[in-house]
């Protein structure tokens, strides 16, 4: 196993990751909400396994994000003028998001759902 590859490797991921919320609206949308549902999750003292899924919803999201906006910018860099072919790839990349995050709010509201509402 060669460290200083690995460590370069991980040096290129966290590069990415800052450059996501630094760059994307959307990214940063995604972050404002998982810190919200980090927060009432504290307040709420939900359970291990809530936590597991809470934790699972919010790194989709941010992956599906990552790899949305990863081909957005490669489509753009290879095919900047308008394609119909190439505006199809990005909206399927765009309804990964979309199914990701709708997938989060159901999760969202079966962990937060009776807490928030008093039951």
């Amino acid at each position: 196993m060669n460290t200083r590859k690995m460590l370069r490797s991980f040096s290129y991921a966290f590069k990415g990751a800052f450059a996501l919320f630094k760059q994307e609206n959307n990214a940063r949308f995604h972050l404002l909400a998982a810190g919200v549902a980090v927060l009432l999750g504290i307040y709420f003292r939900i359970r291990l396994w809530e936590w597991a899924a809470v934790t699972v919803c919010i790194f989709g999201v941010f992956s599906a994000e990552a790899f949305n906006t990863a081909l957005e910018k490669l489509c753009d860099r290879l095919l900047p003028e308008r394609d119909p072919a190439i505006g199809l790839v990005k909206d399927l990349a765009a309804a990964a998001v979309l199914f990701a995050a709708a997938g989060s709010v159901v999760v969202g509201l079966l962990v937060f759902g009776r807490r928030l509402l008093g039951y």
